[in-house]
């Protein structure tokens, strides 16, 4: 059975991921494809609805996106979204204007239609996030206003013969309070979803497709020891069993002792029966990396190496047809979308050299976030203590080191980052965080130990709170507990006589510091 779909246009807004991760939350799949989606394309997919999303244009400028008017005509629920709800209003002969006060931030909504679809189990006065500078001076004909605030006269509005709502805010992010209640209530109460999109059957439908697709050939595992390669190779060994062949690649760039550890998970002495090769691959990597300093170069280079090793591997093997990555959403869509910006090329996406001696790459778990990835994990039964380890990003180190990467610079964040996590867990703090770790940066500054005058790095601690590692806020890791870890970082780190602690949420920031 063909499962239910809202497709997340995407003109550009920088919460177009978060859109569809929220739809998901309410058991439903969605998908977020570029607004240059032929409409055919849209039929043809029957999409129970649609969500325009926000965008940084305006909707009268010459050069802004846009899409025919056709779309809202088709009979599908559409729920326009800050932009979205814009351009839903411009182009079925609304006005637009730029907002004689703007609005940002957490901002209380009237709520005018309590009987509303959207607006069921909604206060009627409500907190949500705005973040606008034009606004909708008066709305389509058919369409009525159904929510307002002091200088957003259409803060939402709604058609509801044709299905079609519109809000200004964005009830995607968490700072909407009861913005996932609407979001739920477009998905059922208007799109009239039934839920379907559960983990299990996601796994089991999964295993199925990659048997058909691999018949009796033979695939080759990006085995990394992170959660979505692991999450992958575990998926792929239940799907074709000894067909799989798993290369581990230690490109020295790991955590440290991090290459024993997976070995001794996936090895021959681990828990799963997996043709397991481990390739140290160390001073290849950084031959490469010598001299680069630009982040998406270094993302580049390291992608590519990890294909040609891969291909070399493949080659040992014998007619390996498939190249098996833990690829998934968040990666696929930071590493551009369409004409949405390059946030920073993955080393399994965007960082593909474009020859691949493969017949195809599979990546079973593409269309999923990181929550769901674990979700599928345990479905498969692999361990919690696997499944929700640390997040470690493919490149490594090498996106943990601002600037060139050394073998010394590997060793001092290495260190560093072991003392750190070491710390953390003495504490008890590592419980319920997103992801944490130390980064080097490429900053040297004079300090002073014993009577000697020091020229040496600094460390940056970064610790964040998130659920979907689409945003993310600082964690707050008490002060006594990131002294320590400073006092032991400069006294047992040869080289950094700095430590800092990063404050910085995610949007403006990545998690990874490059």
């Amino acid at each position: 059975m063909k499962k239910e779909m809202i497709i997340v246009l995407d003109f550009g807004g920088q919460y177009n991921q978060l859109i569809a991760r929220r739809v998901r939350e309410c058991n439903v799949y969605a998908e977020v494809h570029p607004y240059t989606l032929p409409i055919e394309k849209i039929k043809e997919m029957n999409p129970k609805g649609i969500i325009l999303t926000g965008g940084p244009n305006s909707v009268y400028g010459d050069d802004s996106p846009r899409y025919d008017k056709e779309l809202f005509e088709l009979g599908i629920p559409i729920l326009g979204i800050c932009y979205g709800s814009q351009l839903m209003a411009y182009t079925l002969g609304g006005v637009v204007k730029t907002a004689p006060v703007s609005e940002y931030g957490r901002t209380e909504v009237d709520v005018d239609k309590q009987d509303s679809l959207l607006f069921h189990n909604v206060d009627a006065k409500t907190v949500v996030w705005m973040s606008h500078t034009d606004y909708i001076a008066s709305v389509p004909e058919g369409f009525e206003i159904i929510a307002h605030t002091p200088v957003c006269p259409v803060a939402a509005m709604a058609n509801p013969d044709k299905k079609l709502y519109a809000t200004q805010y964005h009830p995607e992010v968490t700072h909407s309070v009861q913005g996932q209640q609407m979001i739920y209530n477009f998905v059922y109460n208007v799109c009239e979803c039934a839920g379907d999109w559960k983990m299990d059957s996601f796994v089991d439908t999964t295993i199925k497709e990659i048997r058909e697709k691999v018949g009796n050939g033979k695939v080759l595992c990006a085995l990394s020891g992170g959660v979505d390669s692991s999450v992958a190779a575990v998926l792929l060994s239940k799907a074709v069993g000894k067909q799989l062949t798993c290369v581990f690649v230690d490109h020295g760039l790991l955590r440290k002792n991090e290459g024993d550890e997976v070995e001794a998970v996936f090895g021959s002495k681990g828990q799963y029966d997996l043709n397991f090769v481990r390739v140290n691959a160390q001073e290849r990597f950084y031959e490469k990396l010598a001299g680069v300093e630009d982040p998406e170069a270094k993302r580049k280079i390291i992608g590519e190496e990890f294909i040609r090793v891969f291909e070399e591997e493949a080659k040992k093997i014998g007619a390996v047809d498939f190249l098996v990555q833990g690829t998934i959403y968040p990666d696929v869509i930071e590493s551009g979308l369409g004409k949405s910006a390059v946030i920073k090329s993955h080393h399994n996406v965007g960082g593909l050299p474009d020859c691949v001696d493969f017949k195809e790459i599979i990546e079973p778990l593409r269309l999923l976030f990181k929550d769901e990835v674990r979700r599928a994990g345990l479905e498969l039964g692999i361990p919690e203590y696997l499944v929700y380890r640390q997040p470690f990003p493919g490149p490594g180190l090498g996106v943990r080191i601002v600037g060139e990467v050394t073998a010394e610079k590997v060793r001092i964040v290495q260190d560093a980052d072991f003392i750190y996590r070491e710390e953390l867990a003495k504490a008890g703090c590592d419980k319920g965080l997103g992801q944490y770790f130390a980064a080097l940066t490429n900053m040297r500054s004079v300090g002073v130990m014993g009577d000697f005058r020091t020229y040496d790095y600094a460390v940056a601690l970064r610790a964040v709170n998130t659920s979907d590692f689409m945003t993310a806020d600082c964690s707050e890791i008490p002060f006594e507990v990131l002294q320590k870890v400073m006092t032991r970082i400069i006294n047992e780190v040869k080289g950094v006589n700095r430590v800092l602690y990063d404050l910085t949420s995610k949007p403006p920031g990545t998690i990874e510091f490059e």
